[in-house]
């Protein structure tokens, strides 16, 4: 939770690191029950290429999270100077592995390997970040299973910040699974500012399955405040620092930052909304960090479970 705020702007937080522990202690339920009853242990595939000390915590997270959920994991952790084949080596043995049901290529990659011709190699029934250009078509179509990771978290946190639930006051392990049910956005026009293929897009694409009436923005976009300001969802995925203030947002709107920025003069983390500003008037908005990031991961966590259920015939338990 974000500290220095009174209880009336506590209450606007959309809190996804509650709300990942929510989706997180539901798949562990499952994940027990499915080794007790097929003998069958999700896994999660990780590559990691170089020494890049943020992907490295990355990588760390999101093994730790599978851990915990009784899931297996497995690393493969190459050399900065590693070449396209050495990658594309590992990702078919992953893709051959049937105790491997999830890949993960942590991104970036060094800039000498070409990460989008590496994202196809991985079978689309094992993408768990959901890139694969198969998934990304059945995305488009309505349909598929693997699903973008942080977009579809973002749709879970618009879940929330519309459920009632008041996070402030309640444990993760407290709240049944159906207080939380996907909710219908018909009526509410809605913002994406960002059109990347990890975010911008997908979540566009999630918010129409919802029948929200969608406008895709992004930096060159003219007059973005006054199409923000008519909107009751905001998703902020443009990478400019706290870029969205105030004078932005319509009155008691939904605010997703799914930026995250780390500013040179101070080391610290912020995202494309300017927090401290744009709480002032919005309805219900997440934080940087606390917000999208472990939603990610939980949403991660999640594909991989599914990819499993998938891989071996068993319908979602």
């Amino acid at each position: 939770m974000t500290p220095n705020l009174d209880e009336s702007k506590k209450l606007k937080i959309i809190d996804g690191k509650w709300l990942s522990a929510w989706i997180l202690n539901s798949v562990r339920t499952t994940t027990k029950a499915l080794g007790e009853r097929h003998s069958i242990k999700p896994g999660l595939g990780v590559i990691l290429v170089g020494e890049n000390p943020a992907s490295k915590t990355y990588v760390a997270s999101k093994e730790k999270t599978a851990h915990d959920c009784g899931f297996e994991t497995f690393d493969a952790k190459l050399p900065s100077d590693a070449t396209f084949e050495q990658v594309s080596d590992v990702i078919e043995r992953f893709n051959q592995d049937p105790n491997i049901h999830g890949i993960l290529m942590q991104l970036p990659l060094p800039k000498h390997l070409d990460s989008e011709k590496l994202l196809d190699k991985i079978r689309p029934d094992k993408d768990a970040d959901g890139l694969h250009p198969d998934n990304q078509g059945e995305l488009m179509r309505g349909k598929g299973n693997l699903r973008p990771c942080t977009p579809l978290g973002a749709m879970r946190l618009i879940d929330l910040a519309l459920s009632g639930v008041d996070t402030f006051r309640s444990s993760p392990t407290e709240i049944p699974p159906s207080t939380i049910p996907e909710q219908s956005l018909a009526g509410k026009k809605a913002v994406v500012i960002g059109r990347s293929i990890l975010v911008g897009k997908p979540a566009a694409l999630l918010l129409l399955e919802r029948n929200a009436t969608v406008t895709i923005a992004h930096s060159k976009s003219a007059n973005l405040p006054e199409l923000c300001r008519d909107a009751d969802i905001v998703v902020a995925a443009v990478g400019i620092p706290k870029l969205v203030k105030r004078n932005w947002i319509k009155p008691g709107a939904i605010v997703i930052d799914v930026g995250i920025n780390r500013i040179p003069e101070t080391g610290k983390l912020c995202g494309d909304v300017d927090f401290e500003d744009v709480i002032e008037v919005a309805g219900k908005i997440t934080p940087v960090p606390g917000g999208a990031g472990p939603m990610t991961i939980a949403m991660l966590i999640l594909n991989t479970y599914r990819a499993c259920l998938t891989l071996n015939g068993i319908k979602d338990e």
